[in-house]
């Protein structure tokens, strides 16, 4: 058996060192000024407005209490 390395085409790594991540930028801004998701209508799950009867039977059927089948 030999203890010679294997030869062949072997990996370097590059030569540069690794740049950091550049760090995110601090916004500043009052979060308050700016629309959540809550304060609309969609945030708490509700349709766009469809209009039509079929549409007013659809959101009926959907929002019926389970007790009144």
């Amino acid at each position: 058996m030999s203890t010679a390395p294997a030869s062949g085409p072997r990996e370097s790594k590059p030569s540069q060192p690794e740049q950091p991540k550049p760090r995110p930028a601090l916004i500043f801004d009052d979060p308050l000024d700016q629309q959540s998701a809550d304060d609309t209508d969609r945030g708490w799950g509700e349709r766009a407005p469809a209009g039509g009867s079929a549409a007013d039977l659809a959101r009926f059927l959907d929002e019926k209490p389970p007790h009144h089948i």
